[in-house]
């Protein structure tokens, strides 16, 4: 018997996963969340426009890495609202998922977008760091520090926006990470202007280098896994699939799935095997409400049979099944059972 979560108890309002935001469905944003992300999408956009002018007249690599860390950051927040206004359609035709994952496209564009704008930047500072061309130390520290006050105010924007969604989760920390690298230009500045060291300016954009390829890697990684189908980062199938076998009256648990739609919304599909006398139904509804208790998952497909000599041979993936088993001739992972076992 197959159990499916159909029903209207299915709200999702929770989310379980550390740092999690309860009250947000599927980092999916309602119209208040589009809106803070439109005003911190004009604050950066128009600052931005301003720094190049600036950077350019002051010869400045620093702000005019700043600002091309913006342009990141700005193009983060279009792609966010994009996503959004994407994964709020209903599911039709082939997609049957509808197009949730927009925003995690959104998020690898993002990161890859910052890695490559990272190595260009890297190489100019170290050009610059050679031959280091006469900067205006007081432009800089005065754009530097004009800077701050703009990524702390887009910075408490998104803030006010729904964080499960990994596209403005990355947006958000791209802002932190400007705000990060300002502070470090207005030191540079305030060097150069101070003692002359013009390299100073070099240094800082390579600071600013540092920061991109790390938030660029981390959207890159986190967007592949769920690609990838792989198991959210803090949840190990293995643990799951042995709490589910352990819940009496089931005998065996296996071809065991978990992977993640889109932020925040982890999935769960497995076939349950219980005991002769087992209440397949009521097994199901317990499992249910253990999965999403204990690990947050509420989208779950699980099927539920009665246990037969015939099915206790099913073994770990790769094994051939026994002649006559026509049951799991391709059963994936490995088999959870109740007491000590193998993985």
């Amino acid at each position: 018997m197959t159990g499916h979560d159909h029903g209207p108890e299915h709200d999702h309002a929770g989310d379980s996963r550390p740092g999690g935001h309860a009250g947000h469905s599927h980092g999916v944003a309602a119209d208040a969340d589009r809106r803070w992300l439109a005003i911190a999408l004009g604050l950066i956009g128009g600052f931005m426009a301003v720094e190049v002018v600036i950077g350019v007249l002051a010869q400045s690599l620093a702000l005019i890495s700043d600002a091309a860390h913006m342009l990141t950051d700005a193009v983060s927040i279009v792609l966010a609202l994009i996503a959004m206004r994407l994964a709020a359609r209903p599911a039709r035709g082939g997609f049957t998922y509808g197009l949730k994952r927009a925003e995690i496209l959104s998020a690898q564009a993002n990161g890859l977008t910052l890695l490559l704008l990272a190595v260009w930047l890297a190489y100019e500072a170290v050009r610059r760091l050679i031959e280091p061309p006469a900067v205006e130390g007081g432009l800089v520290l005065v754009t530097a520090l004009a800077g701050i006050v703009v990524n702390v105010a887009a910075a408490w924007c998104i803030s006010k926006a729904n964080r499960t969604s990994l596209a403005v989760e990355g947006a958000y920390q791209h802002i932190l990470n400007d705000l990060f690298a300002f502070i470090g230009t207005a030191v540079a500045g305030l060097i150069v202007l101070t003692t002359g060291f013009r390299q100073a300016d070099s240094i800082a954009s390579l600071v600013v280098v540092v920061l991109m390829v790390k938030a660029g890697y981390g959207l890159v990684r986190e967007s592949g896994r769920i690609f990838l189908e792989a198991a959210p980062a803090h949840m190990d199938p293995d643990a799951v699939g042995d709490r589910l076998a352990g819940h009496p009256p089931v005998t065996e648990v296996h071809d065991l799935h978990i992977w993640t739609i889109t932020s925040g919304q982890a999935a769960l599909s497995a076939h349950v095997l219980v005991e002769p006398a087992g209440d397949c139904h009521a097994v199901r509804r317990d499992l249910e409400r253990l999965l999403a208790k204990e690990y947050g998952i509420t989208h779950t497909t699980l099927q539920v049979d009665h246990v037969q000599e015939a099915l206790l041979s099913v073994g770990r993936a790769g094994e051939d099944p026994e002649p006559g088993d026509p049951h799991c001739a391709d059963a994936h992972g490995p088999v959870h059972r109740a007491g000590p076992h193998d993985h």
